[in-house]
């Protein structure tokens, strides 16, 4: 799974959502999504500013870490058609 420590990151700072979006020039609803971790996707260049106004990089904005139980090989979810389903044992 994918951490995001971004609320984390603003919190050392003292940083508001509200700071971020103005320095950055994302959105505020954008922040407030990944902030509360609302977000499966994050845009490139918004992980670009991210990292350039925090001066950090992006592994501590985003950690792997692994999941308890895996979702490849014999667990692989398949996507199609924006559902998720596990691939069925033959």
């Amino acid at each position: 799974m994918i951490k995001n420590h971004l609320s984390k990151l603003l919190g050392e700072r003292r940083w508001t959502q509200a700071d971020l979006a103005r320095k950055t020039g994302i959105r505020r609803a954008t922040i407030n999504e990944l902030y509360n971790e609302l977000t499966d996707r994050v845009n490139l260049e918004h992980l670009d500013r991210i990292c350039e106004v925090l001066e950090c990089s992006v592994s501590d904005v985003l950690e792997y870490v692994p999941n308890p139980q895996r979702k490849t090989g014999a667990d692989l979810i398949v996507e199609e058609h924006g559902n998720r389903h596990k691939k069925p044992n033959f």
